[in-house]
């Protein structure tokens, strides 16, 4: 499950957040801290990683 990085508006602090595909496109993401909804996506880092050697 892909994690989501945000910024909780209601608490003032970035929150990791692992949720489904489908779930974040519906944008039903809540703080796990204070379960407030003000939240807005931080760009995070993306990594893949593949069998193939280069």
């Amino acid at each position: 499950m892909p994690l989501y990085e945000y910024y909780c508006e209601k608490c003032k602090r970035e929150v990791t957040v692992a949720m489904s595909m489908s779930e974040h496109d519906k944008g039903s993401a809540a703080c796990p801290q204070c379960g407030g909804q003000a939240m807005q996506p931080l760009v995070g880092t993306f990594f893949a990683k593949t069998s193939r050697k280069s």
